[in-house]
């Protein structure tokens, strides 16, 4: 069902301050970096980070993630549907590539399947660093 560990989100006060810690102290590899998140190369996984969510806000949620990759993302989200899994976002596409669903567990911790279309996920990371330079 599941391949490997994609991604680890954490969720920061101040974005700016934070990757530059990830950045400059802990000597990760910035990939990119939006103005609501920045991600990091870790030894094939990406550390991601994004703002935390304030009273009023519907951004983010407020705890950290972990996103598996999987083979077959909508096969996945049903086999969980079926089993019971509190969804916490519909599967759904995103505009960088990914198709991706997101459940708690009994704790409640946040949980991510995704399958990606890596053509697009390279295009639109391209793109973007053409835009800074």
């Amino acid at each position: 069902m599941i391949k490997t560990v994609w991604r680890i989100t954490f969720c920061v006060s101040n974005l700016e301050k934070a990757a530059e810690f990830y950045e400059e102290t802990l000597g990760l590899e910035k990939k990119y970096e939006y103005s609501s998140y920045v991600g990091f190369e870790c030894g094939g996984v990406e550390i991601g980070l994004i703002l935390k969510v304030t009273e009023g806000q519907k951004v983010s949620p407020a705890s950290p993630s972990v996103e598996f990759l999987v083979d077959d993302v909508e096969k996945v989200y049903k086999e969980l549907k079926n089993k019971g899994v509190k969804l916490f976002k519909e599967l759904h596409e995103e505009p960088w590539g990914g198709k991706q669903a997101t459940f708690t567990d009994p704790d409640g911790n946040i949980i991510e399947i995704a399958q990606i279309n890596w053509e697009k996920y390279f295009t639109v990371a391209a793109e973007d660093v053409k835009r800074k330079l």
